[in-house]
């Protein structure tokens, strides 16, 4: 393993955000007494996510710290796991999986753009946008060649598609994660090839025999007068909106396009990631104001909406939002 050494310029000094406190003590408390540094690995990924997506010097002791742990050992841990990066990376942070299958299908091409596009791996862009490195494999292999980019994978790239797209976070515009190409997860790229008789799953779920009913004897038939057929009901359309009516009054106040054409990053609320962005764009979502001004109503039709089991109170997106619109940190 190549030694890993921390970056040369070093911020002053680190401290978690009251809410990261108030997270920390609740993910410290899952564990027993006397088991406090087992947390470490968790704290250690929630202090990158709050530096801009790495790992300062000031973070591994401030952590240290707070799990009453020697400064060496945890520093120890932060260098040994590829997972914390030691040195600051662009606000989409590129890791190109450069492994065999990957290689084999194309892996040379999108490293080309990286270089031209983006520049030598570890440096970020002048606009603090992009940054890169060659990784291990991602285990993505089926899907080769690809790339993960913040907390998701792009699957299936071209050096064309692979350029777009990096264009596209550059300035804002939403991405769709994944398959980059017509194929289902990780299904053949031609459509499915075997299992494809649907008698096999008849009276089955998730596997298991399910008991199947005794068919309901047909009345006998009856005679009847040569009659018009009578026209068929009208099929019901089963709404496609998850869980919750899109026309709810409960539902946030959106906008048909951001302020100014331009919309607010909504991934420095911690707990919203690029995937999550996309769908609140879809929602109408853009700027911090919009969510800092959620009652409980239209809290609990956005967790509803997006099947979040109370994700957005655990991690006090509103609050966030509210510092946000104030431009604190």
């Amino acid at each position: 393993m190549a030694v890993r050494r921390l970056a040369e310029d070093q911020p002053g000094s680190f401290a978690f955000t009251p809410e990261n406190v108030v997270w920390a003590k609740r993910e410290i408390g899952k564990f027993p007494e006397g088991r406090q540094a087992s947390a470490v690995l968790a704290l250690l990924w929630r202090a990158q996510e709050q530096h801009d997506g790495w790992l300062p010097e000031p973070a591994i002791r401030h952590v240290a710290d707070f799990l009453d742990m020697p400064h060496i050992r945890v520093l120890e841990i932060a260098t040994f796991y590829t997972m914390f990066n030691l040195e600051p990376v662009g606000e989409y942070f590129v890791q190109l999986c450069g492994t065999t299958p990957c290689m084999l299908c194309g892996a040379n091409g999108l490293k080309e753009v990286c270089r031209r596009v983006i520049g030598p791996q570890r440096q970020v862009t002048e606009d603090g946008k992009l940054s890169w490195l060659e990784v291990e494999c991602l285990g993505a292999c089926c899907n080769a060649p690809m790339v993960q980019i913040n907390q998701d994978y792009y699957e299936d790239l071209t050096p064309e598609s692979f350029e777009a797209l990096l264009h596209d976070l550059r300035v804002g515009r939403p991405v769709k994660p994944g398959p980059q190409v017509d194929r289902s997860c990780s299904a053949p790229i031609t459509g499915p090839t075997t299992l494809l008789d649907e008698g096999l799953y008849k009276g089955r779920a998730n596997g298991r025999a399910v008991a199947q009913k005794p068919a309901t004897p047909k009345p006998a038939a009856k005679a009847v007068e040569n009659k018009p057929a009578a026209k068929p009901a009208a099929r019901k359309e089963q709404p496609e909106t998850p869980a919750v009516a899109l026309a709810s009054p409960d539902r946030p106040k959106s906008l048909d396009a951001p302020n100014g054409g331009i919309p607010d990053d909504l991934k420095k609320i911690s707990g919203i990631g690029p995937k999550i962005e996309v769908l609140l764009h879809g929602l109408g979502i853009y700027h911090f104001g919009q969510i800092a001004e959620w009652n409980d109503e239209n809290k609990a039709w956005v967790d509803g909406y997006l099947k979040f089991k109370g994700r957005i109170d655990r991690e006090d997106w509103i609050s966030q939002a509210k510092t946000l619109v104030k431009g604190d940190a």
